[in-house]
């Protein structure tokens, strides 16, 4: 079975086809600048005949049909391409970011289902670019099952005690206001990977699961089921991220609108899109942030101490929400490459029964790995996520169902 995993945002479109047998990429590529001028395409095809090669190419792109469109014909082609037709495409996983309350599962698309998604939008205006994709390809491949993986899903068993905000009910009743939280794709197929990795069911395993990259979120699972979650009603709450605050006292909006005579939409500009490590050093990438620091930038050392120290505070809590964990697992770009920030994150807590292993912590070793050491209660894992796989995954059980 050939799947094709699809992520549309505003003026992007991600995709990889995956052939199920072996879980092998036949193909992936990023089409950015969609609208733009003059948009780009790129795309590693075929690994196994071209290791090392990437198809590069700039040309107007005017909207997501197009990309789509476009994403076809590098796929079929002569020189490219790892398909003969479309009909060698089974089905197509769908990354949507939101799914509210209407949706705790992967579901075929509809009619109901696009409609469905449409009236959630208001709940994630920023990423509406996900619906235009489904609807791109429901129009470019006529028949072929489309399935949406929600990224809402996982967090979709907190208990109310965990997912209502302290206001008044009627506001969650009209408006759905509400923690949702985020990256559930990612918690979920790592929550997996460490089950299987520690010789335990997944509906027996406690875990703290860190997503730390651009966006970062951490997610305490009980038994396999997210019990709790760092981001809420959007992306921006929870920790803190590449240029996004995470949790501020909710005052700061009307005092920063007040004092900076700034509108509620720029207020929130500033949190989601100048915060984080970019408001407080200057750059958003971990890596930047570590250059800096080497050469004695003391905002720089804030900065990374800043985030580590809110990733250490919400291990602890979620140790309590908890009782007991089986490990803290650190994934995506920062959690499973930066060794100074794991390092941070769980310095001084062997009293919780966190204990790092310095050479392992350090070790470069590909794939899941143990970076605790052997008389540590509490296991500390690296699981590198794979998105792309659990969509593919997903829409092949629902697709077979």
């Amino acid at each position: 079975m050939h799947i094709l995993v699809i992520n549309s945002g505003s003026s992007s479109l991600k995709y990889q086809l995956i052939d199920m047998a072996g879980d092998r990429v036949m193909a992936s590529g990023l089409i950015e600048r969609i609208g733009e001028d003059m948009g780009s395409i790129t795309q590693k095809s075929n690994p196994d005949k071209w290791p090392d090669a990437r198809s590069v190419e700039h040309r107007p792109i005017p909207d997501h049909k197009a990309a789509m469109g476009l994403m076809v014909e590098k796929l079929i082609g002569e020189e490219w391409g790892v398909i003969g037709s479309l009909t060698d495409i089974d089905a197509v996983g769908h990354r949507v970011v939101q799914g509210g309350e209407s949706f705790s599962s992967p579901v075929l698309v509809d009619a109901a289902v696009v409609e469905t998604i449409r009236a959630n939008v208001p709940l994630a205006p920023l990423h509406a670019a996900n619906l235009v994709g489904i609807e791109a390809a429901l129009e470019l491949f006529p028949g072929t099952p489309n399935v949406t993986v929600f990224d809402t899903e996982f967090h979709q068993t907190m208990p109310p005690k965990a997912f209502l905000y302290p206001v008044p009910m009627d506001l969650y009743e009209e408006l759905r206001i509400r923690k949702y939280g985020f990256h559930g794709t990612s918690h979920k197929y790592v929550t997996r990977e460490a089950a299987k990795f520690l010789g335990k069911p997944v509906d027996g395993i406690d875990l703290i699961t860190a997503h730390l990259g651009n966006g970062c979120s951490m997610a305490a699972v009980k038994n396999g089921r997210c019990a709790d979650t760092t981001m809420g009603l959007t992306p921006l709450a929870g920790l803190m991220m590449g240029t996004r605050s995470g949790d501020v006292d909710p005052a700061l909006f009307p005092f920063i609108a007040r004092h900076k005579k700034m509108s509620v939409t720029e207020v929130d500009a500033l949190l989601n899109k100048q915060s984080g490590l970019l408001g407080v050093c200057g750059s958003s990438d971990m890596r930047d942030v570590h250059a800096a620091r080497e050469k004695g930038n003391e905002t720089a050392q804030l900065a990374f101490e800043m985030f580590a120290y809110r990733v250490k505070a919400r291990i602890g809590a979620y140790l309590a929400v908890l009782g007991r964990a089986d490990a803290v697992v650190f994934t995506a770009g920062i959690g499973e490459n930066d060794a100074f920030v794991r390092a941070e994150a769980c310095a001084g807590l062997e009293g919780l029964g966190i204990k790092l292993s310095p050479e392992r912590n350090e070790s470069r070793e590909p794939g899941v790995r143990r970076i605790s050491a052997d008389d540590s209660p509490v296991a500390v894992l690296v699981v590198p996520t794979n998105e792309e796989l659990e969509i593919a995954h997903a829409t092949k059980a629902l697709v077979e169902a």
